[in-house]
C-alpha cells in the first residue's frame, strides 16, 4: 500500500468531491439535451438562453472544485485526477454553449439532418457519462468501464456523421459563405464536444483500472 493510500485510510475523506463531479456530469446532460432541442424547432434564442445558464452553474461547479482542492489536504481521488475529471466535463458544456451561440449568431434556422443526429449522439454520450461519474462514489469500476465503452461506440458513430456532413458541405457549389460557416462551426462544435466525452471516458477507464 502506498503512503498515499495509507494516509487516506487513516484520515477522513471529503467525499463531497464526487457529489461536485455528478452535479457536473447532471449540468453536462442538461446542456446537450437543451442544445437538442434546435431540432425539435426550439427558437434559438430560447436554447441560447438556458444553455448559457447551465454553462454558468457548470462554471461554477468548477470554481468550487478548485477552490476544495486547494483546501483539502485528504482527496478521495488524486487531486490531479479529480481537476481533469472537473475540467473535462466544463470543456463538454463550454462547447455545447459554444453552439448554442454560433447557431444563434449567425441566424440558424432549421438545423441539418446530420446536426440532429450529432445532437442525439451528444445527448447519449452525456446520459452515459451521467450514469458513469456516480459509480466512482460507489466503487462501480464494472459499470464505468462498460459505460465508457458505449461512449467510445458513441464517438466513433459522432466522427462518421461529421466527416460525411463536412464533406456534403464543402462539396456543395451553391451554398452559401454565411451558411457554410454557420454549419461548419455548429459541426465542429458538436464534434469536439462529443470528442471530449470520450477524454472523460478514457480518464474514467484509467480510474477503474487504477482503483479496481
Amino acid at each position: 500500500m502506498s503512503l498515499q493510500s495509507v494516509v487516506r485510510w487513516l484520515l477522513p475523506r471529503e467525499d463531497h468531491f464526487y457529489g461536485l463531479l455528478e452535479n457536473q456530469a447532471s449540468v453536462a446532460h442538461q446542456g446537450s439535451t437543451a442544445l437538442a432541442l434546435l431540432g425539435e424547432g426550439k427558437p434559438a434564442g430560447e436554447v441560447s438562453t438556458v444553455v448559457q445558464e447551465l454553462e454558468h452553474a457548470g462554471d461554477a461547479l468548477v470554481r468550487e472544485m478548485v477552490d476544495g482542492l486547494a483546501r483539502t489536504f485528504v482527496t478521495p481521488l488524486d487531486r490531479e485526477d479529480l481537476h481533469k475529471l472537473s475540467s473535462e466535463l466544463d470543456n463538454i458544456l463550454d462547447l455545447t454553449n459554444d453552439a448554442a451561440r454560433i447557431w444563434l449568431l449567425f441566424g440558424g434556422d432549421q438545423p441539418t439532418e446530420a446536426m440532429v443526429h450529432l445532437f442525439d449522439v451528444l445527448v447519449r454520450s452525456t446520459e452515459e457519462l451521467n450514469r458513469a461519474v456516480p459509480m466512482l462514489r460507489r466503487h462501480g469500476y464494472d459499470e464505468i468501464i462498460t459505460h465508457c465503452r458505449t461512449i467510445r461506440e458513441l464517438e466513433k458513430e459522432g466522427d462518421r456523421v461529421f466527416r460525411g456532413a463536412l464533406g456534403d458541405l464543402f462539396g456543395d457549389p451553391s451554398t452559401e459563405l454565411k451558411a457554410l460557416l454557420r454549419e461548419k462551426e455548429m459541426l465542429e462544435d458538436l464534434e469536439r464536444a462529443i470528442d471530449h466525452c470520450e477524454q472523460v471516458a478514457n480518464t474514467l477507464t484509467n480510474l477503474a483500472v487504477k482503483h479496481g
